[in-house]
């Protein structure tokens, strides 16, 4: 009784076969594909849009934002003071604070988006286990097909990869 499977991973030479067989798993299977690179792919070999800067604004503007009102809300409603005849609204005073909330918002925010988005902290993933993945940050490109996608039959998607003449094809068990 053979180990549950994790997925197929086609191990290329260079990073245009890698391009080549991601276009051709794109447009010819349902396939979700996830490439493992030592450099970085181009946009067109199918890196996602980073969700980073989307995940920063946010939390720029809501702890920036969140400080302002805050502050604005206790010197005009909640604790109105009327200091030397100034206007309660006092905006140039509050800006300070809310501009050190919203580095700090953006950077939080950042910071957990980039845990998130990296599936961390993981201590251990399947790939691991494999040797000819440790050449995946010096010199060699993969091509992982997941076992859990739909419609994953092991033989097909074997054969498919087999088809994109790779270097070799390794079984990942889970």
């Amino acid at each position: 009784m053979s180990a549950p499977l994790y997925g197929l991973l086609a191990e290329f030479e260079t990073a245009a076969a890698l391009g080549s067989a991601l276009a051709r798993v794109r447009s010819e299977t349902r396939y979700a594909p996830e490439a493992y690179s030592p450099l970085p792919l181009d946009a067109d070999a199918g890196a996602r849009r980073d969700p980073l800067p989307l995940a920063m604004l946010c939390g720029a503007l809501l702890a920036g934002g969140g400080t302002f009102a805050l502050e604005w809300y206790s010197a005009v409603f909640d604790y109105p003071l009327n200091v030397g005849g100034r206007p309660l609204m006092s905006w140039p005073a509050f800006l300070p604070a809310a501009i050190e909330m919203t580095v700090l918002g953006a950077v939080l925010f950042g910071v957990v988006a980039m845990l998130i988005g990296g599936g961390l902290p993981r201590l251990h993933h399947p790939l691991f286990a494999l040797r000819a993945f440790e050449r995946a940050s010096q010199d060699r490109f993969f091509l992982l097909l997941r076992a859990d996608e739909p419609g994953f039959e092991e033989h097909t998607a074997r054969a498919f990869l087999e088809s994109l003449a790779p270097l070799a094809v390794h079984t990942v068990p889970r």
